[in-house]
């Protein structure tokens, strides 16, 4: 698959998981497979010496050595992408950074990267945002092209059974009101079929949110799609930059164990029903003692019952009792702990199974 002058094997995009799940061991190693490896720069220097003293320049420092390693790690194969939340305190010099660093693509999401267009402009790296409808789809078109006069190489769509925090109100998860996968997606092809006449370029379109199988990507190809957004699988890999005790808390996760919750940042989030979960419900705090103001909208002090960063990174650290782990729908659909390549193949040869004979995904 050509993207713009940048070639993938295969449709496939490992998905960004921060803080700390998602860095250079996997990116790279998903790469290395002729697929699309993705870099979290949430806090990524948060095992920096100075990150609590200087979290800016230690993240920055951090997000390049990563960009670095993956792309030996990869040894030329694929593509390194970051994601960089627009939610995140330094957003355009966080881009900048991994443009410098020569990351291949930049995803955003967490929010709408209004601005995006214009920070990659003259550059070799891709850019995507993330979207859940085609109102979102279409305004970042237009942004664009009236900022910036280009429009994205790819757009990744994210459905509610996603991880982490979600592109829709916590009601409408709740009531099962959402629209499904392939109706965001015939509806974006449809608004952005214009954009894409206008300036002679085909913008690829990867669907994520509840990918598990073969099957699933099967059915998101006849729909149109160029390809896949898969994140939580990519935990449960040898080569995931967390801790074996995060890749053991998705193995072990039952249906029941999965909750929609309410993140400190004010949006509906899908996560693993921990022991920090249960202390919060149970009228626990944990407040920070202090703040390296990494999230723009998030309240300060005791306006929040915890702080995410922290808690994501314990998470990333195997600490059971005071981590928030993230997860997609499916993942109590997942039984063990694989190789990327393992993991990667048997998606491949099932998608291929259901696909016709005239086309090898």
């Amino acid at each position: 698959m050509n993207i713009n002058g940048k070639e993938l094997v295969h449709g496939i995009i490992q998905g960004g998981m921060g803080v700390g799940v998602s860095l250079s061991e996997l990116a790279g190693s998903v790469a290395k497979e002729g697929c699309m490896g993705v870099i979290s720069s949430v806090n990524i220097g948060f095992k920096e010496p100075d990150f609590q003293t200087n979290p800016f320049e230690a993240n920055i420092r951090a997000l390049k050595a990563h960009i670095r390693r993956a792309k030996e790690i990869s040894h030329g194969n694929g593509l390194i992408g970051v994601n960089i939340m627009v939610a995140v305190s330094h957003y355009e010099e966080t881009v900048k950074a991994a443009i410098a660093a020569g990351a291949d693509a930049i995803i955003s999401g967490a929010g709408l990267p209004l601005n995006l267009a214009d920070l990659v402009k003259d550059s070799q790296t891709l850019f995507a945002p993330i979207v859940s409808s085609k109102r979102a789809a279409n305004l970042l078109c237009k942004t664009f092209v009236k900022r910036a006069g280009i429009i994205p190489d790819f757009i990744v769509i994210e459905g509610h059974k996603a991880g982490g925090h979600l592109g829709f109100s916590a009601d409408d998860i709740n009531r099962n009101d959402c629209q499904s996968n392939l109706q965001i997606l015939k509806e974006v092809k449809e608004v952005i079929k214009p954009f894409e006449d206008e300036f002679k370029k085909n913008i690829r379109i990867f669907l994520g949110g509840g990918i598990f199988d073969g099957k699933d990507i099967a059915e998101a190809i006849a729909a149109g799609a160029d390809g896949v957004q898969i994140g939580t699988r990519f935990i449960a890999t040898n080569e995931c930059d967390a801790d074996d005790a995060f890749k053991r808390v998705i193995v072990d996760a039952t249906e029941d164990d999965i909750r929609i919750i309410k993140s400190p940042v004010g949006m509906p989030a899908r996560a693993i029903y921990t022991q920090l979960l249960q202390s919060l419900d149970n009228g626990k705090t944990f407040f920070a003692k202090t703040c390296n103001n990494c999230l723009t909208a998030c309240p300060k002090g005791d306006k929040i019952p915890y702080c995410i960063s922290r808690a994501l990174i314990a998470a990333a650290q195997g600490n059971k009792d005071e981590g928030l782990f993230f997860c997609g729908e499916n993942a109590s659909r997942v039984s063990n702990i694989v190789s990327v390549k393992e993991l990667i193949d048997e998606l491949i040869t099932g998608c291929n199974a259901y696909l016709s004979d005239s086309y090898s995904f």
